[in-house]
């Protein structure tokens, strides 16, 4: 806010920047829409103007002028209770937030958990509300990539979409490499009965990560052991559930591979009633390393995604999709972190 000559407070305007500048009001307006035919000269002018004068951009205005809402939506195609209960989305939400926040781009949270509220959220983003979409968690035979493509709005997902015909740009960690890397740890730690938690096999990462497990396995001569592979949804509960299972049909097992941390602490837990110690009976790894990694005891051995790496790069590869750019995608390695459950 600015005194106007009557001594009144007003808002800062862009006359007031290109005032402050010494430069003219079209000069400013190209700062703001890009910096296109601007002198490096000019746009370090305008841009400590608008520091000085705190000028902030009337966004509703240049959406009427640009056609554009400068503002993307990261839509979560999970229930509302998955994104309280699992680390890693508030991970990714907060890493996307600040790599939009470093371009003055605001960004909005949608959760699709069911039928209408997928409806609901597609009508508003199909409406022109938002430039973009940073997809997270989309499962195999799931429409919204789909009828996003077919609305010509702009998307990125989190992981490779399974099943979609449509070119989507995406970005991922190598699951199956990082699946790999614990299992052979596990093996040439000693460990020869080792089980699995998958994920949800109409995700990337239940996909990617069981077929690691399957090719570590192979590679060492084991036999892939049905009755030692169980599906969780990477929730905690289901890896409790998960470790009581394999419990009962193997207890002789001596490791567990788990698709996620979140599901790792179910396991540490059942193993714990079960009077199994960890490592010494029954080596457990994770995947993620979330904070959820942290928090059990002893503390998790784990894969780690490049969570700061995907977000900048979804962020990246989105606003060249706006910019017109064809889909791309990017495929992360990742990190085993050793600890002290295997």
């Amino acid at each position: 806010m600015i005194r106007g000559t009557d001594g009144k407070r007003r808002s800062v305007t862009i006359h007031d920047v290109a005032r402050e500048a010494g430069v003219s009001r079209g000069t400013v307006s190209r700062v703001l829409n890009g910096g296109h035919y601007v002198s490096p000269a000019a746009q370090a002018a305008v841009n400590a103007a608008i520091r000085k004068t705190g000028y902030v951009v009337n966004r509703h205005a240049r959406s009427l002028i640009t056609g554009k809402s400068d503002s993307v939506a990261f839509l979560l195609t999970e229930p509302q209770e998955r994104f309280f209960e699992d680390p890693n989305f508030n991970v990714l939400l907060r890493a996307c937030t600040q790599a939009l926040a470093a371009r003055d781009i605001p960004l909005l949270l949608m959760i699709a958990g069911t039928e209408a509220e997928r409806r609901r959220n597609l009508r508003y983003i199909e409406g022109g509300h938002v430039d973009g979409v940073l997809l997270v968690s989309s499962h195999s035979g799931d429409p919204v990539v789909s009828e996003l493509d077919a609305a010509s709005v702009p998307v990125v997902a989190c992981g490779k979409p399974l099943g979609q015909r449509a070119r989507v740009s995406y970005v991922a960690a190598d699951d199956r490499d990082g699946a790999r890397s614990m299992v052979r740890y596990l093996h040439d730690s000693g460990r020869r009965r080792i089980a699995t938690v998958t994920g949800p096999a109409d995700t990337p990462g239940g996909v990617e990560r069981l077929a690691g497990y399957r090719d570590v396995l192979a590679e060492c001569g084991l036999p892939v052991d049905e009755s030692l592979i169980v599906p969780g949804d990477y929730s905690r509960a289901s890896g409790e559930a998960a470790a009581e299972l394999l419990l009962e049909r193997a207890p002789d097992m001596d490791a567990v591979f788990v698709a996620s941390d979140l599901m790792a602490q179910g396991v540490l837990d059942t193993l714990s009633r079960g009077g199994r110690r960890v490592p010494e009976d029954v080596a457990v790894g994770g995947f993620d390393d979330s904070p959820a990694a942290l928090s059990t005891r002893p503390g998790l051995t784990t894969v780690r995604q490049p969570w700061d790496r995907i977000s900048t790069e979804m962020v990246r590869m989105l606003l060249a999709r706006i910019a017109g750019e064809e889909p791309s995608a990017v495929i992360l390695p990742t990190e085993l972190v050793r600890r002290g459950s295997a």
